[in-house]
């Protein structure tokens, strides 16, 4: 697998915004998770989707909207600095 992408639920697991992998992936199958990629934004259907450096990412979680811009793939799911370093948060939009 290339470092240059990842699948949308193994970074979402990496970057810890889920426990799981199958709770990141229950989160795309439901049509939470908005990708922009080169400027055009879908709404991701499949966990398979692939994400990219400087793909933004939105999605709810706990009653907020989270918007971030992914930095990196990271390599495993490690401690939550070494999770933080794989995105910079973005302001949410209204």
């Amino acid at each position: 697998m290339s470092l240059e992408s990842c699948r949308i639920d193994v970074w979402l697991w990496r970057a810890r915004f889920a426990k799981t992998r199958n709770l990141a992936a229950a989160m795309v199958e439901q049509g939470a998770i908005r990708l922009t990629h080169n400027g055009a934004q879908s709404r991701l259907d499949k966990p398979s989707r692939s994400v990219h450096p400087g793909d933004e990412v939105l999605f709810a979680q706990g009653g907020r909207l989270i918007a971030v811009r992914v930095v990196r793939m990271g390599e495993r799911r490690g401690p939550p600095e070494e999770a933080r370093a794989l995105y910079e948060p973005l302001d949410a939009p209204p």
